[in-house]
């Protein structure tokens, strides 16, 4: 491996914990942050020359831990001595012997604190754990790049000046944050899966992490079913990575996959946690979702899924977590059910405009509909707004199969 894809891997492996690391001793996430992203830009100058060290990950701690404390000298008034001496005892680098076992799971419980907006505690979690930039971030919220900014930079400000401590939460505190810290999972997952990320490790990557995020969470509260139901949510959509795309990286739909390349284990663990979760009587919208995809798991293809089930499915869901994108999801089911113009008119009535699939879902229903010119339109929105390039190439081709340019 060259040593630029050396930092960009131990990026994607370290960088969440190693804001943990620094931040546990400084207390000051903006601080801890700032170390962190000049560790790495040190390494992008070092490695190549000196060469990637055997423990990659530990030398990026140890330089932005010596980083805050050149910080800590010249913006304090602490005293050199006191502030290297905090900041520089040993550590085990594995992670603090506590209910988490888990650097990163405790800096994602930590950045979910009550007092930050449910929105800022999610943006912030993303922004901190996940290493995704802001425009990533944006993305995932549907909004500009600058209000996404503005939002972290409020919420470290209210970590600042409310002085929210680095501490690992009570169990008793661990359930006012979950659904927040579910949220971040689901996005860290989501983000791998469809965006934009360069390469297909950095996608496997963040998939993997928030999926072992995930089981760790369901372990620490046994007793959440959300957090089993969004666990199997990501296992059964991960059992069809291997048919997901074709030999170009082109986005292959759902209804058009080949089914023998999904992966059975997946479905297997999957379907029995779905079951376990909705037999608790607790329904949640990770634990419908699941469902909802169990029902796709189990059909032997797309025209044999049972589209009802999905549309009731999709109708408990909106009553739980209403929205457009639900909204948007059950009009797919809707139109397999009672046909596309009864979905469409469902569609039409969404304020979408900004989100690439809301365009695609319009142009295949308008295909269908046998309004080629029109369907031809809205299929170029998508390819316009759709941030991977798989999901581009899908959208262009689809395009020219209606004669299109």
């Amino acid at each position: 491996m060259n040593p630029a894809d050396a930092v960009a891997a131990v990026f994607r492996e370290e960088y969440g914990r190693a804001v943990s690391v620094v931040l546990r001793t400084t207390q000051d996430l903006g601080l801890a942050e700032e170390a962190v992203q000049e560790a790495f830009t040190a390494a992008a100058e070092r490695w190549p020359s000196e060469g990637v060290p055997e423990r990659a990950g530990a030398w990026i701690i140890t330089t932005a831990r010596r980083r805050a404390v050149d910080r800590f000298r010249r913006e304090t008034a602490r005293g050199g001595k006191e502030a290297e001496a905090a900041l520089l005892r040993q550590y085990d680098d594995d992670g603090d012997p506590d209910v988490f076992g888990d650097d990163r799971l405790k800096l994602l419980f930590v950045c979910c604190h009550p007092a930050l907006s449910l929105q800022a505690r999610i943006a912030l979690a993303l922004k901190v754990l996940g290493g995704l930039t802001t425009a990533q971030i944006a993305s995932a919220f549907l909004v500009s790049e600058t209000t996404m900014a503005q939002r972290l930079s409020r919420a470290k400000a209210k970590i600042r000046d409310s002085r929210i401590p680095y501490r690992v939460p009570s169990g008793s505190e661990l359930p006012e944050r979950l659904a927040a810290v579910l949220s971040v999972v689901y996005l860290i997952y989501n983000e791998g899966y469809s965006a934009d990320l360069g390469t297909q490790a950095d996608r496997a990557g963040l998939c993997r992490e928030a999926i072992r995020l995930c089981r760790t969470i369901s372990h620490l509260l046994p007793d959440e079913p959300e957090g089993e139901g969004l666990l199997a949510l990501m296992l059964l959509s991960e059992s069809r990575l291997q048919a997901r795309s074709g030999p170009h990286g082109a986005l292959i739909p759902l209804a058009e996959q080949d089914r023998s390349l999904w992966d059975d284990a997946l479905i297997s663990e999957g379907l029995s946690l779905v079951g376990r979760c909705l037999r608790r009587g607790r329904l949640g919208p990770y634990q419908l979702q699941a469902a909802i995809q169990a029902v796709h798991s189990t059909a032997p293809s797309a025209s044999a899924t049972d589209w009802q089930r999905v549309v009731r499915l999709y109708d408990a869901l909106a009553q739980l977590a209403p929205g457009p994108v639900v909204e948007l999801n059950r009009a797919v089911a809707l139109a397999e059910v009672t046909g596309p113009e009864a979905a469409l008119a469902v569609v039409d009535r969404l304020k979408l405009g900004d989100y690439h699939v809301f365009h695609a879902v319009r142009a295949d229903l308008l295909r269908r509909l046998g309004r080629a010119d029109q369907a031809a339109h809205e299929y170029a929105d998508a390819a316009r707004l759709a941030p991977s390039p798989g999901e581009r190439a899908f959208l262009q081709a689809r395009m020219r199969d209606l004669g299109a340019s």
